[in-house]
This record gives C-alpha cells, structure tokens and sequence, in this order.
C-alpha cells in the first residue's frame, strides 16, 4: 500500500480507480478498513483513496505531548487533497465525519462535496437547547469512562463501554476475547479523539457559509447525540440533504453497509464532475 509521511510518522492509505477524487475518512477504533466494499462499489468512477488516521490501521500514533486537535487531524486529509491536485469529495463517519467537517469548514476551495455519517462533532452541541446540553453530557460520561480506565490501565472495560455504547449492550463481549485486546489497544487514541471533538471552537452557525452540496446520513436507532448533531447541520448547512437508514445505529456504515453504500453512491454520482 503507498504511504507518506507527516514528520516521522509514516500514514498508510489506499488508492484504487480514476476519475474525480473520492477521499474516506473512518472512525475511532477502526481503520480504512471498514470502506473496502464502499472503495471497490466506487472505484470503477472515481479515484478513491482512503487513510488510516493516526493510530489506527498501519499508520502511526501522534508522536506529541501537546493537546491534539482535529486541525492535527486534518493534516492527513490536507496532504491527501495536495496529492490529488484537484478537490475532492469528502467522505466521512464518525470521528472521520467531525473531521472531515472541519476540513470543509477550514478548507471549502479544496472539497467538492460533503458527505458524513453520523459525525461525532460534539463541540456542536455547545450553545444549544436543553436537548443539546443533555446529550454533550452523555458524550462526556462516556468520554469521562475512557479517560479513567486510560489512568488505570484497563483498556478492556474502557473500549468495552465505548464499543457499548454505540453498538449497543453486549457488542463487546459478542467480539473473542483475542481480538478484543488488540482492539483496546487503541482506547489512548479513543481518549484523544474524544477531547478533540469536544473541545473544539466551532459552533453550527459556522457552517452556514459552506457552498459545496452536502449530505448527512444518520441511523434512525441512533443515540441522541449524534441524532443532534445531524439535527444541527441539517439547519445550517446551505446546501444539504438529510437521509436516514432507518433501522440502522451509529455504526450503519458496517451493519447496514449496503444501505449506507447505497446513499453515498447515489450522493456521489449527482455531484458535479470536473471539467473535461
């Protein structure tokens, strides 16, 4: 597979097809992975390529102490669309939604259109409702759960929650015991990615002078604060449609992988080619 590098840290990422570039982003504890049937649907149109963000997959961790930010994120993506030459559509579930969220909002010339799935901006419920407050406090006492079972070392009942939460109870112990442990391995990541989607500055009126076509996919069995989140964008992004799986949660990407596929591809294939 190519690679890069971003000072010593190596990122791997695939690249597969031709045609106006396609870029995926995935998300936390999982790895570029989750889009291979997504890359192979999409690949005979587009040229499609897709990272593992740092710490996951075969790309290395963020080597620095200081407080990580989705603008550290970001540089993944940044030297992926200076690969490209051209902008690209920008893809994104999860945490990769949130960054790819700011991407877009920092770098609009470079993104031709926006799709996330569920993205986990939870700086986005900030300054809203009573709504919003309760479910950035939900987020926090899962965010808060990671971070303490970070300090003591049990990655296991860490990731587990986590896993829980969003796939429901039970989804970690259904996953073996081996292939358990090499996923926890992951939870200082996990914690990393919490703050920054918590942390961050941007609010939902920053959105409203984005230009490209946008798309929000949501689960209709998902937890309330991605729920709002989708809600959120779904008022201030100028040019977006909002489409639901409707028995699928915050993981529809993999459990209603052909569903999700299908919005994405139909999305992708209305927007605006390049001039030939």
């Amino acid at each position: 597979m190519p690679s890069f590098h971003i000072g010593n840290v190596p990122v791997d990422f695939v690249e597969q097809g031709s045609g106006d570039p396609v870029l995926l982003l995935h998300s936390s504890g999982s790895s570029r992975a989750q889009w291979r049937a997504l890359i192979d649907r999409l690949s005979g149109d587009f040229r499609v390529l897709a990272p593992d963000l740092y710490g996951y997959g075969a790309t290395g961790a963020w080597p620095e102490r200081a407080p990580f930010t989705l603008e550290d994120e970001a540089q993944i993506v940044l030297a992926l669309l200076e690969r490209c030459g051209e902008p690209a559509h920008l893809v994104g579930h999860s945490y990769g939604g949130a960054v790819a969220l700011n991407v877009a909002r920092a770098r609009g010339e470079l993104v031709r259109s926006l799709a996330v799935i569920e993205p986990v901006a939870f700086h986005l419920l900030r300054e809203g409702d009573h709504e919003d407050e309760a479910a950035l406090a939900e987020v926090a006492d899962i965010a808060g759960t990671v971070e303490r079972s970070l300090d003591r070392g049990d990655y296991d009942h860490g990731f587990g929650r986590f896993v829980d939460y969003w796939s429901g109870a039970g989804a970690w112990t259904a996953i073996a015991p081996a292939k358990r442990s090499a996923i926890a391995a992951h939870l200082p990541k996990v914690a990393l990615d919490f703050r920054a989607t918590i942390r961050h500055g941007a609010r939902s009126r920053d959105f409203r002078r984005l230009s490209m076509p946008s798309l929000v996919i949501q689960g209709g069995c998902s937890p309330r604060p991605t729920r709002r989140i989708c809600a959120r964008l779904a008022e201030n992004l100028p040019d977006v449609r909002v489409a639901t799986v409707p028995n699928g949660g915050h993981m529809c990407p993999i459990t209603h992988r052909e569903e999700t596929n299908d919005l994405l591809a139909a999305f992708l294939e209305r927007r605006p080619s390049r001039a030939k």
